[in-house]
């Protein structure tokens, strides 16, 4: 008997948000939503695991807005998105996470301001179908992968079962090291 396990179907490549050495051993994929609390939970243990794993592990963070559920998702990932395109995407992650509630274009577009993004460039970005293209990407590349909710993690392309909590995940890249 075996259970089926979903490979990460799309491979880490250089346009990839990430944190953390490209040789790290480990590479811990996430597919979330900002408007998800199960990710705004996640994100503070995520960034303690970087910190107990320091220089060993890496870190991608997809998209994965479940817009059914989440009707400003799919608007704070493009303005995720927007700021990468300026160099400030992980201070626009944690700033979405960190205002959660307050994820409407009004406020998205205030955040821009206060990472001092290009605002000319922030409101022509913003209407650019080239990073919903990206969005879109992501959300295909993480349903081949098998995800279906958020956040969906993957340990070096192998989906970690988190449902128990995220202490499964430490647990899972402690292994991991251990090979």
């Amino acid at each position: 008997m075996s259970t089926r396990k979903f490979d990460l179907a799309v491979p880490i490549n250089p346009t990839d948000h990430s944190l953390g050495p490209s040789h790290a051993p480990i590479t811990l994929v996430e597919y979330g939503d900002f408007e998800c609390p199960n990710c705004k939970q996640a994100a503070p243990a995520v960034k303690l695991l970087l910190q107990r794993f320091t220089g060993r592990v890496r870190f991608i963070y997809r998209h994965f807005p479940l817009e059914e559920v989440h009707p400003h998702a799919l608007q704070a990932a493009l303005a995720a998105e927007v700021a990468a395109g300026q160099d400030k995407f992980w201070p626009m992650h944690d700033l979405l996470f960190d205002n959660q509630p307050h994820l409407k274009p009004p406020q998205l577009r205030r955040y821009a301001e206060r990472l001092e993004l290009d605002m000319v460039r922030y409101d022509a970005d913003m209407a650019d179908t080239v990073y919903l293209q990206r969005v879109r990407e992501d959300i295909e590349g993480g349903s081949r992968s098998g995800v279906r909710a958020t956040p969906t993690f993957f340990v070096n392309g192998v989906i970690a079962d988190v449902s128990a909590g995220l202490q499964r995940l430490f647990d899972q890249v402690e292994a991991a090291l251990r090979r």
